[in-house]
């Protein structure tokens, strides 16, 4: 493959002749970066804390990882650093690497100038923006209509977070956090939500809604704004060109109507403001997905993209890993592992499981992420855990932040009114599954086991599916 030596815009010039070095690179965004130079040819290497499954993934395609911050084991032959603002401050490669003259610089830098000369479709939003930008990815790929595709988790139909195309396309998921979002330049902009969050960056729900507003700003002049329908501010959102979108709600541009559900999976018509498509069928679980679902339907009506392309390319979409995925499904267990981290993400998480499975009792386990967060929406974290039958919460995953007094799980468990509850290390919730649940499950109804969090609980799916399976 050709080694490109440069990107180079109007005003932006990044030069990796030597190669690239991630700071971070196991992270859902910065991998999907380093794949993409990874498939340009050029050298890629880099670093992150823990070694997990993406990480592994990473160096099976032939990316040097290493987990361990230590200067004398880190590239000096490079040409460029590119770092998350979720590394800490005292991280000792990085430190090394600003004050040595390299060129430095954030991941959403990068995605600019990636980005800077292309026809972009930017997914915002607190929750939903990852299975809407894959949902809409995976249209424009199925269809031939054809993207490359940054993702923020990855596609189960590709086993990726980023793909390429020769069609200067590019569907992106747009981060708030950090404001990173606010260096894209959408032709399309989707944006899912504006629920409070980040407030370590933010502070106030109003600054990040003001955020988004921004970001709305930057839709390009004959570009257009596909918003969720009853958003709070959503009136001030600003573009030339404007639609909003539903679930049901009839008074929204798009929607869905005549929603079925069918074992597991819905069948619907999504309303457009000129004509029906009939017959969508989606065979992923969560009435929210359905409302995803709309929005990229909406994108692709608006890219002219054939209808029965686009409802073929729907009945084919297989989800996102950890975004309401299934583990397990059988006709008296489910197992369901989602990525939910934000109070209003457990909520519909909790419902739609519960819909879908009617009065199969519902045994939720949840590792909270980040100190902060668990502080600032620990009142609406107790109200959404309350809908589960029973509730397990694992300690918090700090992420990038250290511990704050007096905050921790206990927090959260004392403030529920369903008192089926229990916090729990790991070790002693895979314990207690093995000698205390299974024995107890009578299967009257069914029973749903839901891991839920943003953290490392994933690496607790394949145990917690060991333990059921041997039921």
């Amino acid at each position: 493959m050709h080694k490109q030596q440069e990107i180079s815009t109007s005003d932006s010039q990044l030069n990796f002749s030597n190669g690239i070095y991630f700071i971070g690179i196991g992270g859902i965004g910065m991998s999907a970066i380093a794949r993409y130079f990874h498939t340009q040819g050029v050298s890629v290497s880099g670093y992150d804390k823990t070694e997990t499954q993406l990480t592994k993934e990473l160096v099976r395609s032939g990316i040097t990882v290493s987990y361990v911050d230590d200067v004398s084991l880190i590239p000096r032959e490079i040409s460029l650093v590119v770092f998350t603002p979720a590394i800490p401050k005292d991280h000792q490669g990085l430190n090394f690497y600003q004050q040595n003259g390299y060129q430095v610089i954030k991941r959403s830098d990068v995605l600019k100038i990636i980005t800077e000369n292309s026809f972009n479709i930017c997914v915002a939003g607190t929750h939903g923006k990852t299975t809407v930008s894959t949902m809409t990815a995976h249209i424009l790929r199925h269809s031939g209509f054809g993207c490359n595709a940054f993702l923020g988790g990855i596609s189960v139909n590709y086993g990726t977070n980023f793909w390429s195309h020769e069609k200067n396309v590019c569907v992106v998921e747009a981060d708030e956090y950090d404001r990173s979002f606010l260096k894209l330049s959408p032709d399309v902009a989707v944006i899912t939500s504006m629920d409070a969050d980040h407030l370590d960056i933010y502070h106030t729900e109003e600054a990040l809604q003001d955020a988004f507003i921004q970001f709305s700003e930057k839709v390009k002049n004959n570009g257009i704004l596909i918003s969720k329908f009853g958003l709070k501010r959503g009136s001030e959102l600003k573009s030339g060109n404007h639609i909003s979108y539903s679930l049901q709600n009839e008074s929204a541009g798009v929607y869905a109507a005549n929603i079925r559900m069918d074992n597991g999976s819905y069948e619907f018509d999504v309303v457009l403001t000129d004509k029906v498509l009939e017959s969508f069928r989606l065979n992923m679980g969560g009435m929210h997905n359905v409302e995803n679902i709309v929005a990229a339907v909406a994108v692709a009506n608006h890219l002219e993209i054939d209808e029965e392309k686009i409802k073929a390319a729907v009945v084919e979409f297989k989800g996102v890993k950890r975004r309401f995925e299934y583990i397990i499904k059988n006709d008296r267990l489910v197992f369901i592992d989602d990525y939910a981290h934000h109070p209003e993400e457990l909520k519909a998480l909790i419902k739609s499981a519960k819909a879908l499975f009617g009065n199969w009792r519902c045994t939720l386990i949840f590792q909270p992420h980040l100190f902060s967060r668990t502080r600032d929406f620990a009142d609406a974290f107790a109200e959404s855990l309350d809908l589960a039958d029973q509730v397990i919460l694992l300690p918090i995953y700090p992420a990038r932040e250290l511990p704050i007094e007096g905050v921790n799980s206990e927090m959260i468990a004392g403030k529920m009114t369903n008192k089926t509850h229990k916090v729990m290390s790991k070790e002693s919730m895979l314990e207690w599954i093995r000698k205390d649940y299974i024995p107890a499950t009578s299967y009257e109804f069914g029973e749903i086991v839901i891991t839920a969090g943003a953290g490392d609980i994933d690496a607790l799916v394949e145990p917690i599916k060991k333990e059921l399976q041997a039921i």
